[in-house]
């Protein structure tokens, strides 16, 4: 059976709101819990006016609230802003209160501008400007599997995240190509492929690291998906009209380095294109799946074969939402996802 997931990045459409658009994350996890996806993450951005969601752990916290057992998790914690300690009490927090339904996803991007990073690294001390990721990442393991081990091997060994929970969320690393693959596999965490950010190198790299896999405490076993982005209609022809929004979207991102609101479908259609505009949107095709339910099918089946993955994430900044509704009902029901009711 194929199992299929969601990234939501919570994006802003043209005429909405950054409240309308949470509130439709938390409906769309509703609905995909009842399709029949494995799990639900959300994203963390920073000074975007085209994606609302900035603190994946506030609403991922709503978000199993109001479902019951898909899994709820960040796609991703944007981990060098932070502190491993603060970022582990936070999950022990969400694990203690929805045990076995977290996923801890952490990435390194900075997750908007120049400024914004700075403003979220206000307080932190570290003037030779050295890269910690690796080293956050290993102290994120030890606060989160001390209490199986009795011991710590961090820098603060004796200090305990808090709450005290039996169980703690699955650690995933989200990356776009063979560094943060190669990173993954000697931490022995889960790994998401990011082909929604980088169309090429894919298989690659999570091949390397299933072949470079080490187990931790962390993890036993390689665990890997790939994220893509996708949008579904009946028809081919509508789901590449439908498309038109998102494949503006990335053109004006790449002009601007900014994300915007999601364009309606007719300002896409009327847009003034480049030649090199029109090359970039071909490229981008790459990162995306098109089509109707059949063709979607056979797409995201290749996509699996090539990864030799077993679970694929969807993303979608389809303008209309319940285009993005149907889109995702579509899918489950051509790929034969379990519903629940």
């Amino acid at each position: 059976m194929m199992k299929l997931s969601i990234l939501d990045q919570s994006p802003v459409s043209d005429g909405s709101t950054p409240a309308e658009a949470l509130a439709q994350t938390a409906e769309l996890a509703r609905e995909a819990e009842r399709l029949g996806y494995h799990r639900f993450w959300v994203a963390e951005h920073h000074a975007a006016p085209g994606l609302a969601g900035s603190s994946p752990e506030v609403l991922m916290a709503h978000l199993a609230a109001v479902t019951s057992d898909i899994r709820i998790g960040s796609g991703a914690v944007l981990l060098p802003h932070y502190s491993a300690y603060k970022v582990a009490e936070n999950f022990r927090v969400l694990e203690a209160l929805y045990p076995g339904r977290i996923d801890l996803g952490v990435g390194r991007a900075a997750g908007g501008g120049a400024l914004a990073a700075k403003a979220l690294q206000d307080n932190r001390v570290n003037p030779e400007g050295v890269d910690r990721y690796e080293e956050q990442i290993k102290e994120l393991i030890a606060f989160l599997h001390e209490s199986e081990t009795g011991d710590s091997s961090h820098r603060y060994a004796g200090l305990h995240a808090a709450p005290a929970v039996r169980t703690a969320p699955e650690i995933w690393l989200l990356g776009s190509g063979r560094d943060s693959a190669a990173l993954s596999a000697r931490l022995g965490t889960g790994y998401a492929f990011a082909q929604f950010i980088n169309g090429n190198g894919g298989a690659e790299a999570v091949q390397e690291y299933k072949n470079s896999f080490a187990p931790s405490r962390a993890g036993t076993a390689p665990r890997s998906l790939v994220a893509v982005f996708a949008v579904c209609a009946g028809t081919s022809a509508e789901a590449d009209r439908l498309a038109a929004s998102m494949d503006l979207s990335l053109v004006l991102l790449e002009k601007g380095h900014l994300s915007t609101v999601t364009p309606s479908v007719d300002t896409a259609l009327n847009y003034t294109y480049t030649p090199y505009d029109r090359f970039s949107i071909k490229d981008n095709r790459k990162r995306m799946v098109v089509g109707s339910p059949g063709e979607v099918r056979e797409q995201l089946l290749l996509l699996m074969e090539q990864y030799q993955c077993g679970e694929l994430m969807l993303s979608s900044h389809i303008h209309s939402f319940e285009d993005k509704l149907k889109s995702l009902r579509l899918i489950a029901e051509a790929c034969g996802l379990p519903r629940r009711e």
